[in-house]
Order: C-alpha cells, then structure tokens, then sequence
C-alpha cells in the first residue's frame, strides 16, 4: 500500500514513517527505483502500531528497537523499566517544581501538626480504598485532612463510599486547618512515611510538607477543587433501626466466595445471611449478632468488601437505616475508622 494509505493505517504521518525508515526502524516493503515511491505491506502494520505506542510513552529510539526485536517476556520488561524511570523522572521534576514554586513566591510552611509515621501511614491506606479517579470530580482522588488542637482527622469518598479516621495528634495543632491533598501523591510518599518515627505536616500555598525524621522529607501538591460536605451528611443521617455485629473474617470469607457482582443481605434475629446470585445456589447463614428490625439490602460487591477489610479490629458493626440509607461499618470495639458505604436497589423488594 502506498505510504499515505499506510500512515492512516497506522496513526503515524508520512514523515514519521520517512524519519523511522532513515532510522532503520521500520523500511518500507518495497521502493520504486524510478519514482523514489514507498510502499509497506499488511504485516507491517503491526509492527508500526506498537513502534507508534511506544513513541507516544516517550521511549527512545534505541529502546524502541530492543522492544520490537525482544520476545514478549524481555519486551514486558523493558517496557516496565522504561515506565519506571519515566514515573521517576516525573517525581523528581514535581519535587522540584514545588521547591522553585516556594521560593519564587517566598511563603515559608506553617507548621499543622505531628503524628507517628506507621500510625499516619496505615490511617492514609485505610481511608484512601474510598478515593475515585473521575474527571468530572478530580477532588475525589483527594484525602481531606482537617487538623485541630485535639484530633487530626482523614477523609476520602468516591460517592458510593466514604471513610474517616480520627487520629490524636503526636504535637496539637496550633490552629485549626483544613485542606484537601492529592491521594495519589500521598499514597506514593507511604512507604517513607512508615519507616519515619514522628511526621511534621507543614502547609505552604499550593502542598503540603511530610517532615520526616531520619528520611527525606516528601511533599505533596493539595487540590482547590471543593471537598463534599461531608459532615453535613453525616448530620442528617436518619436513625440507626437495625445492629449488626459480625466476624471480619468470616465475612469477608463469604464475600469472596460469593459468585456475583451484588451482594445482597438478609438480617432477622437468627443472624445474616447472604443470599444466592441464582436459584442455583443456596443461602450463606453467617453468625452474627442483630438487633433492631429485620432488613433486606444490597451492595456492589466492589462497594462492600474494601469497606469491611479496612475495618479495625476481628469484629465490624454494621448500623443500618433502610435498604435505601448509607451504612455506617466499623469495628465493633474501636470507632476511630467509620466507612459509610451506598446500597444499590434490591431486585426484591424488602
């Protein structure tokens, strides 16, 4: 096919097919002697597809080469490589970005608060299994941290879930502050934020710094995008009608086994059960302790198993409003991490 047929084929223009046939990285099947005219085969379109996707990562020529050539196991892994370097490469452009956006407006960092590094670190993994990546709401990727004289508090939510945890602060803050941050950035400093006995946060304009002791300080950027108004959902919750306290284990246990994408529950005085995706299969009795009225309601599956993992503690309890109400789940001895998670509507009626 000639050359212009081939580059619509392909997505790639007609000088880049030139500029990688000079570079050696893709010839044309055949060239008229006489019209100098470059024509490529069907095969090659392949070949063209996966060179053009692996320019658009920003691989190197010389790296685009040993990927074409290498089998697919070699080929995952320079690939993979490439990625690395290339997400590192960004970090460290990101880090230092903040560091001249600093110093050009020259806003010093206030201090907010201090906290023990693997106490903060498994508080941000727990709240952050409820942050979204969606376009339209870029402020769901965020953790809302809000710090006071007496607590410092974490919250995420993607709309179908919700998590807070609550944490007293190593030093009180010396003032109430609250700012959204960037979950992803924050998710990324983890690893350092364990190993680190004390964090300090401190805020400056556009981020916030994890002063770590014995380790390099981590910065993340903060979001301006409005947080939901939690709390004030929070306050308007009806009252609780029907208690349950169950075993995080064996829970979870029936919600990995179970075959479909909705969950639905059953609770009455004898306990919960979960009921079959198809008459093929049975109920699943789980003991479980339930207080109030009996209830039928339904989950995404992908809404309620994180929020019963990230539970503290070997027993959750789930306080319920209707089959139309947010649950509230939480260890059943500790209330310092509190998931609210969405039902769906039944294919039952109650």
């Amino acid at each position: 096919m000639p050359i212009g047929i081939f580059a619509r084929r392909t997505g790639l223009t007609s000088s880049a097919l030139r500029f990688y046939a000079d570079s050696e990285l893709l010839q044309p099947a055949e060239v008229d002697p006489v019209s100098g005219y470059r024509y490529y085969s069907a095969d090659q379109v392949a070949w063209a597809t996966a060179l053009r996707s692996l320019r658009e990562i920003a691989m190197p020529l010389t790296s685009v080469a040993a990927v074409l050539n290498a089998g697919s196991d070699e080929a995952v892994r320079l690939i993979d490589e490439h990625v690395a370097t290339v997400l590192e490469d960004a970090a460290a452009a990101l880090r230092t970005a903040v560091v001249l956006k600093s110093s050009l407006v020259d806003t010093p960092s206030l201090p907010i608060t201090a906290l023990k590094g693997p106490v903060f670190a498994d508080a941000v993994e727990q709240v952050l299994t409820a942050t979204a990546h969606e376009p339209e709401m870029p402020v769901l990727v965020g953790l809302r941290l809000e710090a006071t004289p007496e607590a410092v508090t974490l919250t995420a939510t993607d709309r179908y879930r919700l998590s807070t945890r609550t944490l007293v602060p190593g030093e009180p803050a010396t003032s109430a502050w609250a700012a959204t941050v960037h979950g992803d950035e924050l998710r990324a400093a983890l690893t350092e934020i364990r190993r680190s006995t004390l964090v300090r946060v401190e805020a400056t304009r556009h981020g916030i710094w994890l002063r770590l002791a014995d380790r390099e300080d981590q910065h993340c950027r903060l979001l301006t995008e409005e947080f939901p108004d939690y709390r004030l959902m929070l306050a308007s919750l009806p009252e609780v009608n029907t208690r349950v306290t169950v075993s995080k284990d064996l829970l979870l246990r029936a919600l990995e086994e179970h075959p479909g994408e909705r969950v639905a529950l059953r609770l009455a005085p004898h306990g919960m059960n979960i009921l079959p995706a198809g008459d093929a299969h049975p109920d699943v009795p789980i003991p479980a302790t339930v207080t109030g009225q009996d209830l039928r309601i339904s989950f995404q599956l992908t809404t309620l198993y994180p929020a019963v993992s990230t539970a503290i503690g070997p027993e959750v309890m789930l306080d319920l409003r209707g089959a139309d109400q947010p649950v509230t789940i939480r260890s059943a001895d500790r209330g310092d991490l509190t998931t609210l998670a969405m039902p769906i509507k039944s294919h039952h009626s109650a």
